[in-house]
């Protein structure tokens, strides 16, 4: 057995003297840089750069992580954060103690943040958040965080996701050291079972029931996945945990691993979010660097190795069995099941697949028990649940809100309503596997059960929500595109039937089809649903079925009138003027399609495959640069 780099007693001392470097710190002024990927397409890491040189004009000393010194010889602390979920306000620069946010800071308001409020204690108004005549210069009072309760986010945002040690000084790694020497295989799975932890990528399966399956296999050999391939249009949770708190996804992992008896983890991570890739690596490599992963962790005996696998960015292979195949080398499509990837999964070998704000989840669990987690939510659905707020709604971002809260809470409490003063008409929730939920379902606790009975899922969390001037079956029309476009093409329901509905909405939206079109789609959609080979091609439909029996109406204007008074047939894509675009990144970051891409200061450009005509894109242009179609 390989000598321990790091023991318990060790990590004990490791512990106790970054919490003492933390409170060193906290009795100085600490500028928080939100460096999520919204943020730094906004230009954040430019404030962090002008923050620095004005430090250096002035002979004040910067640190950048946790010290050791005495608060004496530190002057200021900049830290690049995770996402603080408030999106629409980027960039944004907290400053604590005094709990300060800025919002859409630009690098040439970094001279008066340093004069006037880091050395002066000075708020500036222009620079705070403003809300029907009442400023909120403080993060914990702004509305938009008053009905949050972060769990998974709770690191996020609060402090710099590269720095392992502010991780420990914040209780990082206590739970999966309890994990080791206090608790059995069986403990930890008996724990999570009774949180009622049930897995945020979907399915909302019991996590601790999947765990206990593998646990309970006598195989040689077993494995811990982390599903970060995160692709619904409109959905960035995972996204940011990983960029923000990727200590706290190794460190689930890593108890999970303790539970089923696992010694290789692998993290399955879009090749589009190269932000969290990097960020993953660096946690890994300096977790490895002081021994909390790799052989003889701590002394123990227990070895646990992480390795990150990119993927292409097809959407099936968020898909347990189509992703296990795209890890193995192979072509990522879903196979039959039974068996089920406890039992078969990678190589062939019992798995636990989880995704990232499921393992996000469990540090927390182990500290803080199973009835902790169960004072959350509602019964059959503990905890809280993060969502990706898109679309026509005044405050886009990512919130974190305790299961069984409302929609109306999500969009007119913490989203602040719809844009322009527009009327709600529905919100798209659980991306291209998800359905319409209407005006009449805001008021629907949103937990797995409740939704089920609607015929729509959590999903991951996206939630794109729709003003009176959004077609519905343009909406229909683009997450069918979507599903067929991303569809693997194994079994025939999925490629096949898809593509015909496809056609007919193709049809529809160009006012070309007829009220048999209607029945046609609904005799497919029930086909494809019961018996498409993986749970993607079985909800496929579901856009399309609650579009029909929600909006029937506007499909009747296309069918029926042949003219929809909504999107005037096939309405005409915004188009982005490139002499007037100057590469801001506004439109791209409130497009709730992610279809407007562009480098930062270059002219942007609209995929018009994408685009559903939400008006996001046009509201947001700060200078006039895009037409409306």
């Amino acid at each position: 057995m390989k000598r321990a780099k790091l023991t318990r007693e060790s990590f004990h001392v490791m512990q106790s003297n970054a919490k003492n470097a933390l409170r060193l710190s906290q009795s100085r002024t600490s500028v928080l840089i939100c460096a999520g990927t919204g943020c730094i397409a906004g230009g954040a890491m430019k404030i962090y750069e002008n923050m620095k040189a004005e430090c250096e004009k002035r002979d004040i000393q910067v640190h950048v992580g946790l010290t050791y010194d005495s608060p004496e010889e530190q002057e200021l602390h900049i830290k690049m954060s995770g996402c603080h979920g408030f999106c629409e306000m980027g960039p944004l620069v907290h400053i604590e103690p005094m709990g300060i946010m800025y919002i859409h800071v630009k690098p040439e308001d970094c001279r008066e943040i340093l004069e006037k409020t880091v050395l002066n204690g000075e708020i500036i108004d222009r620079l705070v958040y403003h809300l029907d005549g009442v400023a909120y210069p403080r993060q914990q009072d702004i509305p938009f965080y008053k009905k949050q309760k972060r769990v998974a986010l709770e690191n996020c945002g609060q402090c710099d996701a590269e720095d392992l040690r502010e991780y420990i000084a914040k209780g990082g790694y206590a739970a999966f050291e309890k994990a080791l020497f206090e608790m059995t295989d069986r403990d930890i799975c008996n724990t999570i079972i009774d949180s009622g932890l049930r897995g945020r990528g979907g399915g909302g399966f019991p996590a601790g029931r999947k765990w206990e399956s593998v646990r309970k296999n006598k195989a040689e050999v077993k494995y811990v996945v982390c599903n970060g391939d995160e692709g619904d249009p409109g959905a960035f949770m995972d996204r940011s945990i990983m960029e923000g708190a990727p200590h706290c996804v190794l460190e689930g992992m890593l108890i999970a691993s303790l539970a089923a008896g696992c010694t290789e983890g692998y993290i399955y991570v879009r090749a589009e979010y190269p932000l969290a890739v990097d960020r993953l690596r660096t946690a890994i490599a300096k977790a490895e660097e002081i021994g909390l992963l790799g052989d003889n962790i701590m002394g123990s005996g227990f070895d646990f190795h992480i390795h990150i696998n990119r993927g292409a960015g097809a959407f099936v292979c968020g898909e347990g069995s189509a992703l296990t195949a795209s890890i193995e080398g192979k072509r990522g499509m879903p196979r039959v099941k039974p068996p089920r990837t406890v039992d078969h999964g990678l190589w062939g070998m019992p798995t636990v697949l989880n995704n990232v704000e499921t393992f996000a989840n469990v540090p927390q669990i182990i500290l803080k028990g199973a009835s902790w987690y169960r004072s959350i939510g509602t019964g059959n659905s503990p905890g809280t649940k993060t969502f990706a707020l898109t679309g026509n709604v005044v405050n886009t971002g990512l919130v974190e809100v305790p299961m069984g809260t409302t929609l109306r809470e999500i969009i007119f409490d913490i989203g602040g309503g719809i844009k322009g003063g527009k009327k709600f008409k529905a919100v798209q929730i659980g991306g291209p596997s998800g359905g319409c939920l209407t005006e009449e379902h805001l008021d629907v606790p949103l937990d797995f059960d409740s939704l089920k009975k609607l015929g729509a899922i959590i999903g991951s969390g996206g939630l794109v929500v729709m003003d009176e001037d959004t077609c519905m079956v343009e909406v229909a029309r683009f997450f069918m595109h979507f599903t067929q476009n991303e569809s693997c093409g194994k079994c025939v329901p999925c490629r096949e039937g898809t593509k015909r509905m496809l056609e007919i909405l193709e049809r529809i939206i160009h006012n070309e089809g007829t009220e048999a079109d209607l029945d046609l789609l609904e005799e497919l959609a029930d086909t494809i649903s019961s018996t498409a080979l993986c749970g993607l091609g079985q909800s496929a439909c579901k856009p399309v079925m609650s579009t029909l029996k929600y909006f029937r109406d506007e499909y009747l204007y296309h069918v029926r009138d042949h003219h929809c008074p909504i999107c005037d047939g096939e309405k005409p894509h915004p188009v982005i003027d490139p002499a007037k675009c100057k590469g801001c990144g506004k439109c791209r970051k409130n497009c709730p399609m992610e279809a407007i891409e562009g480098a930062v200061k270059q002219p942007h450009t609209i995929d018009a495959s994408k685009c559903i005509n939400c008006g996001a894109c046009v509201k947001n242009c700060p200078f006039g640069a895009i037409e409306e179609g």
